[in-house]
């Protein structure tokens, strides 16, 4: 009797273990999601887009064992409005994020991939970089540097509304939060993570580390490095040429930001002052050219910013090492992209606002061995209003009629959507800070480009044909042999306009030049 109890006993315990792990299972068929979100990264800092300044071997691990997408594009090049765009699918003129100003004060209450993701059983979180003047609302859990943040020793805001300064380096220490995460979530439940990197934008600050990265390297300047911006009124009137860069703040020459000096650890200052010391004392600034100190300036800034790509991807291999070593990487979604492309010295400038193919590019590469072949190319055009539609279309999950972007996951079948999108449409708002960029917007076809500045500063037309013109040197809108295309591009426009219900452009348009 005592043996049947035992058996009987042992055979529930054993049907109860069973079912528990059958549960388990049902729900790890469920993909986990780590997004990486960096800011200001250009293409042209990434090996696998053939960079020829640096090696980015994580990034490029990714678009290796996934996807690269080679025409991947923003709907507004600037910090606040892409992540805005990455939460809800949706334009910002519809989403509420148009800029960077105080102004700007997008409602984080409004619907997001994370919101459906969490009444559909996943945990969620967003760890660094947010951006957005109000706190995070529809995650599990987050943790976000206030504003741009700092790279040396950072606060964070907590939940609670409390802040902590961490001693560390920006890059490392989101890292070092998101993996600390990552053990300790509910393993029964799916996840979906983004992990918000500061780096690399300005001021550009590399990890001590990373300080002699470059050492003796002297970086390929730019064709049009050196731009007179004719025929180009808008290109004209900015205020983001390398020449002109901050000899302190953005050269760490003749001083340095005395908040960044306040911020650092007598040991981190030290390092700081050693290398930089050392480096500045080889010229003389007083016995230099105006072209001279532009030339200076632009291998400081490559120096700096690259110095800060290498501990970007760095990291990024931290986290790829966390999923070999925990046996998620089978069914984990692993998306790396940055809100926005940026300029390495191209038409002599950093920085991005512009339509121009360096900031309106962005890097994407994607891995989901499920889903993914390896070395896959997507040439299709995908704009970030998909990625919310194709994270939620990635789950299973219906996509709200009012997202205004499409999953591109079907852009990894053999049997390719013969409707995909063949033009994509951009608006930039922020004037005149910080750069003096005019408002614009346009429409970019695969081959050409047509964009309608406008504001007090005038209403006028640019045209660019990227099959001749791929740096964009020439505005062709004038010439009489383009008028028929010119035709045709503003009847597209007009009808992205009317899809996308942009009605700050619409009202522009009215106004006929």
């Amino acid at each position: 009797m005592k043996n049947s109890i035992f058996l009987k006993t042992l055979l529930f315990a054993s049907i109860i273990v069973f079912l528990a792990a059958f549960k388990y299972e049902n729900k790890a068929e469920k993909p986990n999601i780590i997004i990486i979100f960096s800011d200001d990264h250009a293409l042209q800092a990434i090996s696998a887009y053939g960079s020829p300044h640096i090696n980015t071997p994580n990034i490029d691990r990714i678009a290796r064992e996934g996807a690269i997408f080679k025409n991947s594009f923003c709907t507004n090049s600037l910090c606040a409005p892409s992540r805005a765009v990455l939460l809800t699918g949706k334009y910002n003129h519809i989403n509420g994020q148009k800029d960077n100003t105080p102004q700007s004060d997008m409602d984080t209450r409004q619907p997001m991939f994370s919101k459906t993701l969490m009444e559909n059983g996943y945990q969620t979180s967003w760890i660094g970089k947010w951006h957005i003047k109000n706190n995070p609302v529809h995650f599990d859990y987050w943790k976000i540097l206030p504003g741009q943040g700092q790279y040396y020793n950072p606060d964070f805001i907590n939940m609670d509304g409390s802040r902590e300064r961490i001693s560390g380096y920006s890059t490392e220490i989101t890292t070092d939060m998101s993996l600390d995460w990552l053990e300790r979530r509910d393993k029964l439940k799916p996840f979906c993570m983004v992990i918000g990197q500061k780096a690399p934008h300005r001021e550009w600050l590399p990890d001590i580390q990373d300080l002699h990265a470059f050492d003796g390297k002297t970086f390929k300047l730019p064709d049009n490095y050196f731009d007179d911006y004719e025929g180009r009124k808008a290109a004209k009137h900015q205020l983001m040429e390398v020449k002109d860069q901050r000899w302190a703040l953005d050269s760490k020459f003749d001083g340095q930001n005395t908040a960044t000096v306040k911020r650092m650890s007598p040991e981190q200052q030290a390092a700081w002052n050693k290398y930089y010391d050392t480096e500045n004392a080889k010229i003389d600034t007083t016995k230099m050219s105006a072209k001279e100190k532009a030339l200076w300036k632009y291998q400081r800034y490559m120096h700096d910013y690259l110095g800060c790509v290498v501990s970007l991807d760095r990291n990024i291999g931290r986290v790829l090492d966390y999923l070999d070593k925990n046996n998620l990487t089978e069914n984990t979604v692993v998306i790396y992209t940055s809100d926005q492309g940026f300029y390495l010295g191209e038409h002599g400038w950093y920085d991005k606002r512009f339509m121009y193919e360096q900031s309106l590019r962005m890097p994407l590469v994607m891995r989901f061995p499920k889903l993914i072949k390896p070395k896959t190319e997507v040439n299709e055009m995908v704009v970030n209003i998909d990625f919310a539609p194709t994270i939620l279309n990635l789950v299973g999950l219906s996509i709200p009629s009012d997202i205004q972007g499409k999953s591109f996951l079907p852009l990894f079948s053999k049997n390719k959507p013969k409707d995909w999108r063949k033009a994509t449409f951009y608006h930039y708002y922020e004037y005149p800070q910080d750069h003096r960029v005019m408002p614009h917007f346009g429409i970019r076809t695969d081959r050409y480009k047509l964009i309608r500045f406008y504001g007090k500063n005038g209403d006028f037309w640019e045209l660019y044909d990227l099959k001749k013109d791929a740096d964009e040197m020439k505005n062709i809108y004038e010439k009489p042999e383009n008028q028929a295309i010119i035709k045709t591009l503003k009847v597209q426009l007009n009808d992205l306009i009317k899809q996308y219900q942009d009605v700050e452009a619409e009202e522009v348009l009215k106004k006929r030049i």
